[in-house]
């Protein structure tokens, strides 16, 4: 066995290559982007061809993915919560094909929003598209259960969600792995002629076969090992989930609780196993990273007030969990840390010494100062910092690529100027379809594409538009003028 000192990210990108895996397909999005950076890096990877150049965006990714596994071999894609929406078409319509090859897509959410819009749950995603999810506490548990969804989405002929959040993508501990890789799949394209053309007359006949096999994705819950319960005493029990259980246990060992927590870390919820649990006790603390998904679901199935978590406010609604806000849960007082010295200031970010995006917001700030509407759309990236002191210099930020169809949007109401700033990582994202929105309907905007020639915001990965955006704009319809 080797042992490895690594990220929870890192841990999925090693299992997928001791699972067999012929490629990754991402684009980076942080706490995601380790786990592609891992697969580049490993001489493994290199040995045996795994393909893991970045992708355009996560819709392009998954399906890539997806044809890989239609080919057979197995292949992993990798985003954070938000790029889940931008990959939700094949993400939803992979479930109703299925798949070939092995397919899992590691999804890493973003409790209190450390590096993003929002801290949307992508469970809920999960739940939708009627596939297996899988959520370990540990990073060990993360490295097993990668390997395991791969086996299981094999087994079951369909995609598998792994989440985690970014607790656990960005927190290190030792690793052991597995001293016999697997091969990868040999080449076996899918043959069935009616699984991957979702014509209404096949996709119905899909969809009834995804709906038939629920029953069995709940059996599986009902004796996975990520499901477990740790007994103690009381008639006070907790329902964890994923990395919530580590925090739940932290608590029982630093004051000395036995109460029993019942474990859950893939769904579909195993409903014979909660049911016996909460009939046990007397109340029952749901604690969850993220929105209160199950404890939703669980108060429908149980039919007793009994649970407690985010809904009632016994835990907070928003932002991560910790230690402390079980104890707080649980009645136990616990004491605050030492306060902050006041000579420690608070640092905001912001952008790096000698960056260009300075000089550029300054020159735009000069420029906007006389116009009757002084307001920029911006996009997301690492000049999303450019609304902060001294600059001040934007005023939205919303989506990937929204900072041009705003700007067209606002031409389309009447403002003038209308100006877009985007980076160029993001202008090959999202932003080219809005482009072309705007050519076509020859809208007065001004776009500036501010070009790092890389990915900037996320570490340094290689952009998709490097060299090539005058080019791209003018293949796109933009007049040689503009």
């Amino acid at each position: 066995m080797k042992n490895n000192l690594l990220l929870g990210a890192e841990a999925i990108g090693a299992a997928a290559l001791d699972a067999g895996i012929s490629g990754v397909y991402a684009y980076p999005g942080t706490p995601s982007t380790e786990i592609t950076e891992f697969i580049q890096r490993a001489p493994e990877a290199k040995n045996n061809n795994v393909r893991s150049t970045w992708s355009a965006n996560e819709k392009t990714a998954l399906e890539a993915a997806l044809g890989m596994s239609f080919a057979g071999k197995r292949s992993l894609c990798c985003m954070k919560h938000v790029g889940l929406n931008v990959a939700a078409d094949p993400f939803i319509n992979a479930a109703v094909t299925g798949i070939n090859g092995g397919l899992v897509i590691a999804v890493a959410d973003d409790p209190s929003m450390h590096s993003s819009q929002n801290e949307q749950d992508s469970r809920i995603y999960g739940k939708f598209a009627m596939i297996p999810v899988l959520e370990p506490a540990s990073q060990q548990e993360l490295y097993e259960t990668t390997i395991n969804a791969f086996n299981l989405s094999e087994e079951l002929e369909l995609p598998v969600l792994l989440r985690l959040t970014t607790r656990l993508s960005h927190s290190r501990a030792n690793i052991t792995r597995s001293n016999h890789p697997r091969e990868q799949n040999v080449l076996q394209p899918e043959n069935d002629p009616v699984r991957f053309v979702l014509i209404p007359s096949n996709a119905r006949v899909q969809y009834q076969k995804l709906l038939e096999m629920h029953p069995k994705l709940i059996k599986l819950s009902e004796t996975s090992p990520l499901n477990r319960l740790v007994e103690g005493s009381g008639k006070k029990g907790i329902i964890a989930f994923g990395i919530a259980f580590n925090y739940v246990m932290e608590t029982c060992k630093a004051y000395g609780l036995s109460v029993p927590v019942l474990k859950i870390g893939q769904y579909p919820l195993p409903e014979e196993m909660l049911k016996t649990f909460i009939n046990r006790c007397e109340n029952v603390l749901v604690a969850e990273e993220g929105y209160p998904v199950a404890e939703e679901y669980l108060r429908g199935l149980s039919g007793n007030p009994k649970l407690h978590g985010r809904l009632d406010g016994t835990l907070p609604r928003s932002g991560e969990l910790n230690a402390d806000h079980i104890a707080e849960a649980l009645g136990i007082t616990h004491k605050e840390g030492p306060e902050i010295p006041s000579i420690v200031a608070e640092r905001p970010p912001e952008l790096c010494k000698g960056c260009g995006h300075r000089d550029m917001f300054d020159a735009i700030n000069a420029a906007m100062q006389n116009q009757p509407y002084h307001h920029v759309f911006s996009d997301i990236g690492c000049y999303t910092l450019g609304a902060l002191p001294p600059f001040n210099a934007i005023h939205t930020c919303v989506d990937m690529g929204a900072a041009v169809t705003m700007a067209k949007g606002a031409a389309d109401a009447g403002m003038l100027p209308a100006l877009a700033v985007i980076g160029d990582s993001t202008f090959t994202h999202s932003g080219i379809t809005g482009l072309l929105d705007a050519v076509n309907d020859r809208n007065a905007v001004t776009i500036i594409i501010a070009d790092n020639n890389t990915t900037a915001m996320t570490g340094g990965q290689d952009s998709s538009a490097t060299g090539r955006l005058y080019d791209i704009c003018k293949g796109i319809g933009v007049e040689e003028q503009h």
